[in-house]
């Protein structure tokens, strides 16, 4: 049995303004592979990741670019939903999004994270099952999401996804899992999408856990520069399980498409952010307690650039969001 993996294609009609090229006929090119490189590979299944779209209402026309692409697979398309698939980052809403409509034409077929698939050949059962993105990922018991919901009586279990799983700690306030707390999990390959510089095949006891990495390149890290998109095949044998790693070869360097000006403009505002954060640090005495009239009070004071004060206005706000949310749970 075999199986191709790609995660986090983040189908879009519009060019993100750090790219230089036209992001749409790349990303179609770089799918187009995808697609080809499975029927080549006579792959029995394709899993993906998570953020098929880039946001769920995208255009139609869009949509039906990519999907005439999907369609040329010659094996089915299973998928879990990322935090870009559905509104409000939840899975209930998937009928309302174009996620949906593909499944409901037959595309592709969105994972149901209570009924896992069972695939069968060659007298070897595969349980196929997924964990879409949803607010509480990674902010709770690891074996809600990273440990299949149901198990059948399969001979492997594979279990995806979509979140910040990662090898090292990230910083406080970004909700994250380390790889070494899930090894436990009972999945004998866990695939995640959603952290888009991936990590790699891991491998320990006989159980696998994967991140490629994202197809597509949307952001503005410094790391995407040197990253290379790419998918894993895999192949189950017998008792046993294959993986490897496959860059896309039509996919262009990170110097070719990524505008390096702009990340270098990105990088200064972060400096420039921090240096404020560290300013509101220091304070200690203010007139008002609201955050936001903090933020423009020592922004006044320390004549720092708009620019840099809107953007910690900005992000305050989603802070707020968050603890209002949070005070109404």
């Amino acid at each position: 049995m075999k199986f191709l993996y790609v995660t986090d294609t983040h189908i879009r009609g519009t060019t993100p303004k750090n790219r230089l090229d036209v992001y749409t006929d790349t990303l179609k090119e770089k799918l187009e592979e995808v697609i080809t490189l499975a029927n080549y590979e006579n792959v029995d299944m394709i899993l993906h990741g998570g953020d098929v779209f880039d946001r769920p209402d995208l255009s139609p026309n869009v949509v039906g670019q990519f999907a005439k692409i999907f369609m040329k697979a010659e094996m089915p398309i299973y998928v879990v939903a990322g935090n870009h698939d559905t509104f409000g980052h939840n899975p209930d809403t998937i009928s309302r999004t174009m996620l949906g409509l593909m499944d409901s034409f037959g595309v592709m077929q969105v994972i149901d994270q209570n009924n896992p698939i069972l695939f069968e050949k060659d007298n070897i059962k595969v349980q196929i099952s997924g964990q879409p993105y949803h607010y509480d990922l990674d902010q709770r018991d690891p074996k809600l999401d990273y440990y299949p919901a149901n198990v059948t009586e399969a001979d492997f279990m594979i279990h995806m996804v979509h979140s910040m799983l990662v090898e090292k700690a990230l910083p406080e306030g970004v909700p994250h899992t380390i790889i070494d707390h899930i090894w436990g999990t009972p999945a004998d390959i866990l695939f995640t999408g959603h952290f888009h510089g991936g990590f790699g095949i891991k491998e320990r006891n006989g159980k696998f856990i994967c991140n490629p990495g994202a197809l597509a390149r949307v952001n503005n890290h410094w790391s995407e520069i040197s990253r290379m998109p790419k998918v894993i095949i895999g192949e189950i044998v017998d008792r046993n399980i294959s993986l490897k790693e496959v860059t896309i070869k039509s996919a262009r360097t990170g110097e070719e498409v990524l505008d390096r000006t702009f990340l270098e403009k990105a990088v200064h505002q972060e400096e420039k952010l921090h240096s404020f954060v560290q300013q509101v640090k220091e304070a200690s005495k203010f007139q008002s307690l609201n955050m936001s009239d903090i933020i423009l009070e020592i922004a006044s004071l320390k004549n720092v650039e708009e620019k840099v004060k809107q953007e910690a206005l900005r992000r305050m706000t989603v802070i707020e969001e968050v603890w209002k949310e949070e005070d109404y749970a």
